[in-house]
């Protein structure tokens, strides 16, 4: 099943998750794979992660996990194979899980020592610093069952939410779509024709051929650029940012060169049209 994500759009909720509750919020794909929407861990994890045999363990843990999420058709909570608290939940579109939301990387409320007890009698193949991964362990932070529970509370409205906007979903999209979503997702990017073919997985002729399909005949880099201008005009008419921070934010890095091609697209320059279609 072909799954496509928002990544834009997780990327901000995610982050905004992890600074609000300063646990780790991750998106898992239908197999357990961690899509890394938002990469980093805690250090205890980057760690374990670091050696080729945690990496391994870690990535067979989540798949395990997904799997008994799926089975149990809503939030699993479980300890990770190092002791670590963790809960994964899916999201089902036409009763098939097609992606997971997972949060963890934390431990309970019960005492420290107990805990790192457990974990250390599960490390006997690590062979990494473990003095420095006991010092990581022990900065972990401990919540509640209670507050966990909350979280999860969170989250499952959160899938409801995700679903339908349309931030995760299954399709099956034709070429044309294909580079329209592509561009939607990519255009404050350095966008070089061979690259968009590539991500793409398509020749470049096919891909100029689809660009003078798009609606105003572009080529490829005029279909860049027209994305890129219509953001820059919903910010100018929304907000007060100045003006470089606009032609910063969609992609361009040369002020000049943005209004150039800006007043080429819509006939005003940048800050005419502010002045002319604020809201």
């Amino acid at each position: 099943m072909k799954i496509l994500y928002n990544t834009e759009k997780l990327l901000r909720l995610v982050e905004d998750l992890q600074t609000f509750t300063g646990l780790k919020t991750s998106i898992f794909d239908g197999e357990g794979r961690d899509i890394q929407i938002f990469g980093g861990h805690q250090d205890f994890c980057r760690l374990i992660n670091a050696d080729p045999e945690g990496h391994r363990r870690c990535e067979a843990c989540d798949a395990k996990a997904v799997q008994a999420a799926a089975e149990a058709r809503g939030i699993y909570r479980y300890r990770c194979h190092l002791g670590l608290c963790e809960a994964a939940m899916p999201l089902y579109e036409s009763g098939v899980p097609i992606a997971y939301l997972a949060f963890g990387q934390y431990l309970d409320n019960s005492p420290m020592e107990r805990q790192w007890e457990r974990t250390e009698s599960a490390l006997e193949w690590y062979g990494g610093d473990k003095k420095a991964l006991r010092e990581a362990f022990w900065s972990l932070r401990q919540y509640s069952f209670r507050e966990t529970a909350a979280y999860g509370g969170i989250l499952q409205a959160l899938t409801a939410y995700i679903l339908r906007e349309g931030i995760i979903r299954s399709a099956e999209y034709t070429d044309l779509q294909r580079l329209q979503m592509y561009l939607d997702e990519h255009y404050r990017e350095s966008l070089p024709l061979k690259r968009i073919a590539a991500d793409l997985h398509m020749g470049t002729t096919k891909l100029c051929t689809l660009a003078k399909r798009l609606p105003g005949g572009y080529t490829v880099t005029q279909a860049v650029a027209a994305r890129r201008v219509a953001e820059a005009c919903r910010m100018l008419q929304q907000g007060d940012a100045p003006i470089s921070d606009v032609a910063e934010a969609v992609g361009y890095s040369d002020y000049n060169y943005f209004t150039k091609i800006f007043r080429s697209a819509t006939g005003q320059t940048p800050s005419a049209y502010r002045k002319t279609h604020r809201q």
